[in-house]
């Protein structure tokens, strides 16, 4: 990769960060705190969150095998896909590169800070092209996005594709790997210590159960982290968010038995939607829902939606024709689904 200050805007570079109250008596002892105006009185939210979140890092850590130091929490994931525009592209003059059909905030985020965003197509099977994505690449290009295991497709992209791009790419390729917890595939966060340009994203709001709490993760390189939190907002990620996520981190073996019921279910439902008379094709998938060509996606929809069953129509997604995407459910809303569909004429 280019040594990551040609990488940086030169204004964040130089930015100097807003300076939190709690920053600066980090590592000190003290039972008064009378230095940000807050409410004296204890209601249990009346003084401001760990701007850095470190026992939530402390609990996260050994979960996701990633060193502390390597670490970004925030506001949902939106703000881990956020904060890299504004990090290192200009605006209106940077461009990123992404897969499509893939996750739509990328696009969003690009619109938002004014930069130009660039698909290349997946082929028919939704797989990705690692060439293809370098190609559309200029010297202006600063940010990669590959979203695996991919929404709305589902499916995981190989490794060895990946890390091309990775390898080849002179800036920032950032993964999404929002579903990981849903596929065997091993997970590229592992890898960040072999990739100083790589940024890998996660999730509280998937197999965790907490997209109530809104907090999202960011892996990568400790000058990037530093980069990360000079530059976004100082208590970006609230006393009851951390609480709530450090009591979900506490009971790790409901988290995993939920997964596997999660699992169980998609391939009762891949099964069974296979079978349908409405459903063309269910395709592979390696998340926690399923894509499937319908023979009428909008009208099928629409009945749904008549029936108390909210899916999500993805008829006007690029390669995604006549689809409709499907979170596995409980067993109850999965059976409510299929019956639905199969009285469907």
């Amino acid at each position: 990769m280019k040594n990551l200050q040609d990488l940086v805007r030169p204004n964040i570079w130089a930015l100097k960060p807003y300076s939190c109250a709690r920053d600066e008596f980090k590592g000190v002892k003290a039972d008064v705190f009378i230095d940000a105006n807050e409410n004296p009185y204890p209601n249990g939210v009346n003084r401001y969150p760990d701007p850095l979140q470190e026992q939530l890092k402390q609990m996260i850590s050994p979960m996701k095998s990633v060193p502390v130091d390597n670490i970004f929490l925030g506001n949902g994931s939106d703000e881990a896909i956020d904060l890299p525009f504004r990090i290192f592209c200009r605006p209106g003059v940077d461009n990123v590169v992404a897969i499509d059909p893939t996750y739509g905030m990328y696009e969003v985020c690009a619109d938002v800070n004014d930069v130009e965003y660039r698909k290349v197509s997946l082929d028919e099977n939704f797989d990705m092209n690692p060439e293809a994505l370098l190609a559309a690449c200029d010297e202006n290009t600063k940010i990669i996005f590959i979203c695996s295991p991919n929404n709305p497709t589902g499916n995981a992209f190989s490794r060895d594709k990946i890390e091309k791009v990775i390898a080849e790419f002179q800036g920032i390729v950032i993964v999404d790997e929002a579903y990981s917890d849903f596929s065997a595939q091993k997970p590229l966060r592992c890898d960040i210590s072999k990739y100083p340009n790589l940024i890998v994203l996660a999730t509280f709001s998937k197999a965790w159960g907490a997209a109530g709490i809104r907090l999202g993760m960011a892996f990568a390189s400790t000058e990037i982290i530093g980069l990360f939190n000079k530059v976004k907002y100082p208590y970006n990620v609230n006393v009851l968010t951390q609480k709530k996520a450090q009591e979900i981190l506490g009971n790790v073996t409901l988290l995993q038995r939920h997964i596997s019921m999660i699992l169980e279910e998609r391939e009762t439902l891949v099964k069974a939607m296979a079978l349908l008379p409405v459903c063309k094709k269910v395709y592979e998938t390696d998340a926690n829902f399923i894509l499937a060509r319908m023979t009428d996606a909008n009208g099928i929809y629409k009945y749904l939606v008549k029936k108390g069953v909210i899916v999500r129509n993805r008829n006007n997604v690029h390669l995604c024709g006549d689809c409709l995407r499907f979170t596995v459910g409980t067993k109850d809303e999965n059976t409510k689904l299929l019956g639905a569909l199969r009285q469907y004429v």
